[in-house]
């Protein structure tokens, strides 16, 4: 579970690195389930202990600010020796980190999927939750590790669109929900998709932008003769981009409509597939409303294994927006949260005002503030989910 540091314990650290150094590091550190601060603290601690003036020294050219947490007094330490070995406090980061690079080589691929891209959605009948923060912040970590990630805006506010600085798509324009209805004459789905720029993600994360049509989706499907089984409609129009991408996650509509039931039918494990590679994740907040909501979507997910005789995996909880200052109530109700087990509490992240920062400035997350507590949340979401 991911949670503030305590200030007492850790201190933040601020160096120049470049990119391609930071980019590896947080590939490396997704690869092999490490938080980046404990690789860059096993890093300097290895450094040091190696006692070597000769380590060959790392291209630092063009770096830019990279900032992590180290145990309080540790970068007091690294500094005395680089000052005696003769090198910069960024060459002795730099060293460190390449240290502890080629002390965890990247494991061995994964066996190549049958199944196509793994499909996350994130979904939680109540509204105001943050669903679409932290699916956008999932999407960025899992994009951050070089994965392919696609990210669908299927809420008809088109909240995560707007985020991201993009018009929704015109309600006359060819949209994902046409798509889903057969309404498209011409052309295809992965024309729409936006390339999302900024970050060490960037070249691996795509937008599938809301439209203003969406609103209609539920009634739609109600009568649409194009589809069959009503609960097959968003699989069968992301059926071709699947190859294309290693993950593709759902922002998904505050509703238990026809809409909500094709993103759980999406998520569900298919045949080839082992549990838990695809499913849901359930964004909550600790309070009372959220437990209510949370059991009309469970019954949601009940049915429609049921009915349709399929698997869902429920990859856990994520404890959103949480200040433990607001007292009994937000501190009783994550250990009620903690208490259900299964599924799990992926992570709590905190009330911080970089992510409404974000949103303020049109940025994605882990571009604006991408060493930041929640940015860090996210990373340790996409870790747990991708394992």
């Amino acid at each position: 579970m991911t949670a503030p540091y305590d200030p007492g314990d850790r201190e933040k650290v601020v160096a120049k690195l470049p990119a391609e150094l930071r980019k590896e590091l947080k590939v490396r550190a997704a690869e092999v389930d490490t938080d980046i601060q404990d690789a860059v603290t096993h890093g300097v601690e290895a450094w040091r202990k190696s006692k070597s003036r000769g380590r060959p020294l790392v291209d630092t050219t063009g770096g830019t600010s990279f900032a992590t947490y180290l145990p309080t007094g540790l970068y007091d330490k690294l500094k005395r020796d680089c000052k005696a070995r003769g090198i910069s406090y960024n060459q002795g980061i730099a060293q460190s980190i390449r240290l502890w690079l080629n002390e965890h080589p990247s494991p061995r691929p994964t066996p190549q999927r049958v199944t196509g891209a793994r499909r996350v959605i994130f979904g939680n009948q109540k509204g105001g939750v943050g669903k679409t923060s932290v699916s956008a912040g999932v999407a960025q970590a899992l994009a951050e590790s070089g994965r392919r990630t696609l990210l669908i805006d299927f809420d008809p506010q088109g909240h995560l669109t707007k985020q991201f600085g993009h018009p929704l798509i015109d309600i006359n324009e060819p949209s994902l929900a046409k798509h889903m209805l057969g309404e498209v004459k011409d052309g295809a789905l992965a024309d729409l998709l936006v390339p999302i720029k900024g970050g060490d993600f960037e070249d691996h994360l795509w937008l599938l932008p809301a439209c203003k049509d969406a609103f209609l989706l539920d009634a739609k499907l109600a009568t649409s003769r194009f589809v069959r089984v009503k609960e097959t409609a968003l699989e069968k129009a992301l059926e071709p981009l699947e190859h294309d991408f290693d993950f593709i996650v759902v922002d998904c509509p505050p509703s238990l409509g026809y809409s909500m039931d094709t993103a759980i039918y999406y998520c569900r494990t298919r045949d080839g597939e082992s549990e838990g590679t695809s499913g849901i994740v359930i964004p909550v907040l600790s309070e009372d409303s959220s437990a209510d909501a949370y059991d009309m979507l469970e019954e949601q997910i009940e049915d429609l294994t049921a009915d349709l005789d399929v698997a869902i995996s429920q990859l856990g909880f994520v404890v959103n927006m949480y200040d433990s200052r607001k007292g009994y109530v937000a501190t009783s109700s994550l250990d009620e949260w903690k208490k259900v087990g299964e599924p799990p509490v992926l992570a709590v992240v905190p009330e911080l005002k970089d992510q409404r920062e974000a949103v303020r400035v049109k940025a994605p997350l882990l571009a604006h503030a991408p060493y930041c507590e929640q940015a860090e949340a996210m990373r340790s979401i996409a870790r747990r989910i991708s394992g």
